[in-house]
């Protein structure tokens, strides 16, 4: 992604997460990047490509994150274990993706249905480790969409927390927590 189209993006991201993505408007974006229409139109051909770009390189970010880090370890328990680690870090470095995400999640319009697309997908990972787990009696016996849909929500705990606290998060001290609770539950 070369440097225009990468603040183009960016830009799109914050304006999305403050304002909401109807209240954005193209000459909103233009106006902070700094460019003109035109140039913005090179890169986009509209504001939906814009979002359908971000929410889609954001998904593939946290699912490449999950697959990597997953891959590489034989305990489900422990692959539980990093997801709640990286969803953390996600909300710590991502809060704009996460906060456009869950913001456009909830309806019934495309944009919406593209939210809940790719969530579902992801959520679909989780839900195959928490599924294998079970299998291999490392993961008590439970209903395992439930499971991963619970292991998601501390995306939305993280970043609720993150904004009671003022914005401060120990990550380390707060994935401690998150990773206490869920994996006493799961044992």
């Amino acid at each position: 992604m070369n440097k225009t189209k990468r603040k183009i993006f960016e830009t799109s991201m914050k304006l999305f997460a403050e304002k909401g993505y109807d209240a954005t408007s193209i000459e909103d974006i233009t106006a902070t990047v700094g460019v003109a229409k035109g140039t913005l139109y090179y890169h986009f051909s509209s504001k939906e490509e814009i979002f359908n770009f971000l929410v889609e390189e954001g998904i593939k970010l946290l699912q490449n994150s999950i697959d990597i880090k997953t891959s590489k370890l034989e305990s489900y328990i422990d692959k539980i274990k990093a997801i709640i680690l990286i969803e953390i870090k996600i909300v710590v470095k991502y809060e704009d993706l996460i906060t456009i995400l869950l913001s456009q999640f909830w309806g019934k319009e495309a944009r919406n249905q593209k939210c809940q697309k790719h969530i579902y997908e992801y959520i679909n990972k989780i839900e195959e480790i928490v599924k294998n787990g079970i299998e291999a009696g490392e993961i008590k016996e439970g209903n395992s969409k439930a499971i991963a849909s619970e292991i998601y929500g501390l995306i939305c705990s993280a970043l609720i927390f993150k904004l009671r606290n003022n914005g401060e998060i120990d990550i380390m001290k707060l994935y401690k927590e998150f990773e206490s609770t869920i994996i006493q539950g799961l044992k």
